[in-house]
């Protein structure tokens, strides 16, 4: 569809503020009938379905006066997931010492199911956090820890979980052990050889991201976690970018730990996360806050966080159920294939490096792209001041490039629109003004 045609179909209806739940609710039902059309075809087929996704694309609000390509950061919610948020957000205001107290919070219960189920796990496992930060944290900073025990994680994990290992190196004395990956890697046994490397009598504990953020590179979680089983070390699993982007359950990565945003390929509302943590390992995981004695076994434990809004959690359900809605297996298909839109037009080009895999066990829908020569702060100013795309630049002391982050909702047509400019850079360089 060009362009123009698709901004217009867009603009119809999108002057109202209000939006009513039961509207919103036949958005979803338009969802599951255009899956229920598709049931026969196999996800690849309908990854590039341009009707099916046309329906999907439908289900948000998103402004078509930008091209958001930074859905790594945060991705925008359903609709109905919006509206939920403000619906029980109403609820609470009532009064809030008996509606949020009392009334709401037992309501967490079915979305800790939910949460489980899509996991593959037991819902006494799963507690429901604010991100990946405070699900990841609350693992780094609530294990113990003695002098000289040693962690193991890579240079490319999340900045944030390596600063808490720092502060229990410069408070505890713990040892931290950083290597290097392949950038990208397109064996997983060169990872599982680092890690088996980098282990050590005195490893008590492994960090590893299942999903690199920096480059979308996927690594081979339930292989390092079966090698750590054999010596009794626990592993702790940043999931932040991978659950809900694509299909996987915890039988797949046997880890002990594991942690989320919901608010990022879930598409729930902002500020939800999920901590996953093996039943036998609750009791000697401390809580970021205390929680009394009582609580030791409890999953809930992690969610003594004080007094704060029900309504992002309770949202969550239906950020769950326009999920399932699509299909866990055709989501996956199309963030791959829109990436793969992008990624293989400009590999072509000689001046370019894709800093990530083509192999679909190695990589979604994130990816990062490098031209050379060509500082990639000044490329995503550019792109932004010029021409309104979303990129966000990458400098990184093993690599750098600009990671791009499509979605669901995102058209082929601002895909090749992008692709246009970055050549157009490619061939002619900057703007000197840029």
């Amino acid at each position: 569809m060009e362009r123009r045609s698709f901004l217009k179909t867009l603009g119809t209806g999108m002057g109202a503020v209000a939006v009513t739940s039961s509207f919103d609710a036949g958005t979803v039902g338009r969802v599951e009938a255009a899956t229920r059309a598709v049931a026969t075809q196999t996800p690849l087929a309908v990854a590039e379905n341009e009707d099916y996704w046309r329906e999907v694309q439908q289900a948000f609000t998103v402004s078509r006066r930008m091209i958001n390509l930074n859905n790594g950061y945060c991705c925008p919610s359903p609709r109905i997931v919006t509206q939920k948020v403000v619906d029980y957000t109403w609820q609470q205001e009532e009064a809030p010492a008996y509606t949020l107290a009392r009334l709401l919070p037992p309501f967490r219960e079915p979305v800790r199911q939910s949460l489980a189920r899509v996991f593959g796990c037991d819902a006494e496992e799963v507690a429901l956090v604010r991100n990946a930060s405070e699900a990841m944290e609350t693992l780094l900073l609530g294990v113990d820890l003695e002098s000289g025990d040693e962690v193991v994680t890579t240079t490319q994990d999340y900045g944030r979980m390596r600063t808490a290992l720092d502060q229990r190196r410069r408070r505890e004395g713990i040892e931290v052990k950083m290597f290097q990956i392949p950038t990208p890697a397109e064996r997983n046994e060169d990872i599982i050889e680092g890690f088996k490397e980098a282990m050590t009598p005195k490893t008590k504990m492994i960090l590893m991201s299942h999903q690199i953020n920096l480059t979308g590179q996927i690594l081979p979680v339930k292989q390092v976690a079966d090698l750590a089983r054999e010596r009794g070390i626990p592993v702790m699993v940043d999931g932040a970018h991978s659950f809900a982007q694509f299909q996987f359950t915890l039988e797949d990565l046997g880890c002990d730990y594991f942690g989320t945003s919901l608010h990022k390929w879930l598409l729930a509302p902002k500020g939800t996360g999920m901590l996953y943590v093996k039943r036998d390992r609750i009791k000697d995981l401390w809580p970021l806050m205390a929680a009394p004695e009582r609580m030791d076994d409890d999953i809930r434990k992690f969610e003594e966080i004080g007094t704060h809004s029900e309504a992002p959690y309770l949202a969550t359900g239906e950020a769950i159920t326009f999920h399932n809605a699509i299909g866990a297996e055709r989501k996956e298909a199309r963030l791959r294939f829109l990436k793969d839109r992008w990624a293989r037009r400009l590999a072509e080009l000689p001046n370019v490096r894709i800093h990530t895999s083509f192999d679909p066990q190695m990589s979604c829908a994130i990816g990062n792209v490098e031209l050379v020569g060509t500082e990639p702060s000044a490329m995503a100013d550019y792109f932004w001041d010029k021409h309104k795309i979303i990129v966000v630049a990458i400098n990184h002391a093993e690599f750098r490039g600009l990671r791009v982050t499509p979605n669901l909702y995102t058209t082929l047509d601002e895909i090749d629109f992008f692709c246009d400019i970055f050549e157009h850079i490619a061939k002619n360089g900057l703007p000197k003004s840029a």
